[in-house]
């Protein structure tokens, strides 16, 4: 009798989550399938050029020309980027400014134009027959190679830095920086030795970045007719029949960003990114009227190059040409192929994120963290070694699904997957694991539990990553620009091909469109990321 009332006791939750700390089945299995597509692309590259190695395009001086122009390129943006980016947000943070709020919002908006729109308008605006010259006569330079890359992406990805660092400036704790001020130290000063050395970490992460998106770009560099990597991959691809030349570019690329990957974790140290939550806002400095006039001119002209001179000329050629009775493009249907495209694609990858995310946070080992460090390695990769690679797999060994709109969006699934997991694993963390706990304890079995319980409350988490996957695949370029079916042109799309015609009417009328479509989620998720 004994034995019997000891086993029709209730068990504890301890107890249950004893028997239950080790991973399901399913969820194994399905973790394993989301990850091994993500991974499969690197693990063709690699065995391919091992099978075909090239070493006499690997040693070449043109593969050290490009090594050289993408290096340069790199180095120069992040730097820029980097420093506009901590500056601005030492601005409106710790100086007493008019209407900050709208000075952070603004100063993000420009993280909605793509650096392919960027370079279109530059280009646009710039030359004997920019809008400058057409409207003031201003002899303004043509900005192209070097120059107009490094202008179009810095103005681009320099919100990157300044978000990350708004966010980090503000959990820091301002009493180191007051005690600079009381020993004599002015306000510039003591941001260099007390602000800029805690911002390390979030400088290193967000630095990064801007450093793999500069390696990964291909729409800017492409227009500006600057000769990098990804550009001479694409030719290798568009005029060669022989695929070896582009993998081995594309190798020689994956290993680029893996040394910048090294250096930034050598640099990082073991400092932490956010330190808990200040009690107390930072005292803002009150500057002098001239000096303050001074900080606002430069946020001022800093919004104006980034965000109003782009679409200023976007407007402009629209206009001209619908003045001049020009046709322009369908651009609703171009439209309405990114929307669909984009939603099914982010759809895909949120759905594809909840096992990951649930295995990654639930059942931590060291099988788990490895995968998981594989699908941010291949999310670090240039799109257009993963596009190049998923275009050759499908070419040799599924050939039936060649240029098809299933391989495109698993295309954007392997790219995109981490921004959804990422999203998802935070929602994870902050729900108490007792909860499904509970509902085991209760005799509901696991894959019940977990989607009657887990899923809803990790709803919002699970919206948040398919939005921000939406919005990225909406201004993705090479990889749909390599698998897109025949005739499938997207917004994306048509912005580069028009602008490489010089059909300035046309291209601004599609960017037009984008920016409209991708300005007010941006705006939202901008926001929302600064307040959270």
């Amino acid at each position: 009798m004994s034995m019997i009332a000891r086993d029709a006791e209730p068990q504890s939750l301890d107890s249950v989550t004893h028997r239950t700390n080790q991973a399901p089945r399913w969820l194994w299995v399905t973790s394993l399938l989301v990850v091994s597509v993500v991974v499969a692309p690197l693990a063709y590259i690699t065995v391919e050029v091992a099978r075909q190695p090239s070493w006499g395009l690997i040693w070449s001086g043109r593969t050290a020309e490009l090594l050289f122009n993408t290096t340069v390129l790199v180095a120069a943006v992040t730097t820029t980027a980097t420093t506009i980016g901590v500056g601005a947000a030492w601005a409106v943070t710790r100086v007493r400014l008019p209407m900050p709020a709208l000075w952070t919002s603004v100063l993000a908006l420009p993280l909605v134009i793509p650096s392919y729109v960027a370079a279109l308008a530059y280009l646009a605006a710039s030359g004997p027959n920019g809008m400058f010259a057409q409207l003031w006569s201003w002899p303004v330079p043509r900005l192209e190679g070097l120059l107009g890359s490094w202008l179009a992406l810095s103005l681009t990805t320099y919100p990157y830095v300044f978000l990350v660092s708004v966010i980090a400036l503000r959990r820091m704790d301002p009493s180191l920086e007051e005690v600079a001020r009381s020993l004599g130290k002015s306000p510039l000063r003591g941001f260099f030795l007390v602000v800029v050395g805690q911002l390390r970490p979030a400088i290193g992460a967000s630095g990064l970045l801007v450093a793999l998106y500069t390696l990964s770009d291909f729409g800017a560099v492409s227009l500006m007719r600057y000769d990098t990597f990804t550009k001479a991959i694409y030719a290798q691809w568009a005029v060669r029949i022989d695929r070896t030349p582009a993998l081995t570019l594309a190798l020689v690329l994956i290993l680029l960003a893996a040394i910048i990957l090294w250096i930034e974790q050598r640099t990082r140290g073991r400092a932490e990114y956010f330190t808990k939550r200040p009690s107390r806002p930072p005292k803002r400095t009150r500057l002098s009227r001239r000096a303050t006039w001074a900080v606002q001119g430069a946020l001022g002209g800093l919004v104006v190059l980034a965000l109003i001179v782009p679409i200023s000329v976007l407007i402009f050629w629209l206009l001209r040409g619908l003045a001049n009775d020009q046709t322009l493009t369908n651009v609703g249907l171009a439209g309405l192929r990114s929307v669909t495209v984009s939603g099914v694609a982010a759809l895909a990858a949120a759905v594809a994120a909840i096992p990951v995310a649930v295995l990654f946070v639930r059942f931590p080992s060291r099988a788990s963290r490895l995968m998981e460090r594989a699908i941010w390695a291949v999310y670090a990769l240039p799109h257009i070694t993963v596009g190049v690679a998923i275009l050759f797999f499908t070419v040799t060994l599924v050939r039936p699904i060649y240029q098809s709109l299933l391989v495109l969006i698993a295309a954007y699934v392997v790219l995109f997957l981490p921004q959804a997991s990422g999203a998802v694993e935070t929602a994870l963390r902050q729900i108490d694991p007792h909860i499904e706990e509970a509902g085991r304890s209760m005799g509901v079995g696991q894959m019940r539990s977990f989607l009657r319980l887990t899923v809803p409350l990790i709803g919002r988490g699970i919206a948040s990553g398919g939005a921000l996957v939406f919005l990225t695949v909406m201004k993705e370029l090479p990889a749909t620009l390599l698998l897109r079916p025949t005739g499938y042109d997207t917004l994306a799309l048509a912005i580069w091909q028009q602008a490489n015609e010089g059909l300035y009417t046309r291209a601004s009328s599609s960017a037009l469109v984008l920016l409209a479509i991708s300005a007010v989620p941006m705006f939202l998720i901008a926001t929302r990321t600064i307040r959270s």
